[in-house]
């Protein structure tokens, strides 16, 4: 199914570049403002190196690095310089991209979104990290739910952010949306390593859904980030995986059309579909029920594990954070790509004839 890395491209598929990009240092405006021309360059890099290439993947933090910052200056807004670079690139190598920026939230603290640019410049994916790694990371918890969205070639594509695919619920939200790619971009770093095999194993083939990851690479003299790009098949196998060799660009040829074909065909282990037709052997249809509580429970308000008081960390003073005093202020409208219909989104580029 890899196809050789997209060397040998079959008419269905889609050639994905997932970037094991060094990990910066952005301590300052300059900093930052050189970190986009490198993710900038990086897009070329990926052009030249696969003209097939339909996707390239940044991972999380890939302009921000882990410095868990969230100085006013370093942020990024939708309408800014840095997001613009980035629509360009995508313009002027004809390629779909996937960036991850730390996003100025006027109403809070900031949020860790993720973007997905087609080739024309088109804004086609907006997404805010729904479960932020407490209790490191400060940001604003995602408010726009998972957008899923006509990608390359016509599959449906989804993205989460790193801590997210350790939920369970947010991969079977993306397949239950359609998604026949999931994309996984993330900063982890090497105690992380087993976790994210087996999650990212365990979320294709829970879904028969094709996952597609990548972390940062290398060190930046503080933290070790792990690369391990990786590409797992709908029935859980890796297709292809990267190691630890910062600006690797690790590349393989998904087939969505397969996938599709699974979701039709597969009996045993058609797991989306079995979830809500239990037993349809044994009962017409399959029991249709909720027999699971903790749903029931957070739709209900009163989600309460049995060891809930006995948590120690439940909110960010053990890094540093000062407890907060707001309250979460719900869901956000959104458009069908998930963008808030509020937002602030760069006008088009328009390529030089």
């Amino acid at each position: 199914m890899s196809g050789l890395g997209g060397l040998n491209k079959s008419p269905n598929g889609v050639v994905v570049g997932l970037v094991q990009l060094q990990l910066p240092v952005v301590e300052t405006p300059a900093q930052l403002a050189a970190q986009t021309a490198r993710i900038v360059a990086m897009v070329g890099k990926a052009r030249r190196n696969s003209p097939g290439m339909d996707l390239v993947v940044f991972p999380e933090y890939a302009l921000h690095g882990l410095s868990m910052s969230t100085a006013p200056e370093l942020m990024v807004s939708m309408d800014g310089p840095e997001v613009a670079a980035f629509r360009q690139a995508c313009i002027e190598h004809r390629i779909w991209g996937c960036f991850s920026i730390m996003e100025v939230n006027p109403g809070g603290n900031p949020y860790n979104t993720g973007i997905i640019f087609d080739d024309t410049g088109r804004l086609a994916l907006y997404y805010r990290k729904l479960h932020p790694w407490v209790p490191v990371e400060a940001w604003e918890p995602g408010n726009l739910g998972i957008p899923v969205i006509d990608g390359p070639k016509g599959c449906r594509l989804a993205l989460i952010i790193c801590h997210d695919g350790m939920f369970p619920e947010m991969a079977r939200e993306c397949a239950y949306k359609g998604a026949e790619i999931m994309l996984r971009t993330a900063g982890y770093t090497a105690p992380i390593r087993h976790a994210w095999k087996i999650t990212n194993q365990a979320n294709a083939f829970q879904n028969l859904m094709i996952t597609a990851s990548v972390c940062l690479c290398g060190s930046d003299g503080t933290f070790d980030s792990m690369g391990e790009g990786m590409v797992c098949d709908f029935d859980g196998t890796v297709r292809v995986e990267g190691g630890n060799r910062p600006d690797e660009i690790v590349t393989c040829e998904l087939r969505p059309d397969l996938v599709r074909e699974a979701r039709q065909h597969w009996g045993v282990e058609n797991n989306p579909y079995q979830l809500w037709h239990r037993g349809y052997v044994a009962v017409k249809g399959g029991a249709q029920d909720c027999p699971y509580t903790f749903m029931h429970d957070m739709v209900g308000g009163r989600y309460r594990l049995p060891w809930e008081a006995q948590v120690v960390h439940v909110d960010g003073a053990s890094c540093g954070f000062a407890a907060p005093t707001r309250a979460y202020d719900g869901p956000q409208p959104a458009g069908p790509d998930g963008v808030p219909i509020s937002a602030p989104v760069a006008a088009p580029v328009v390529r030089a004839a």
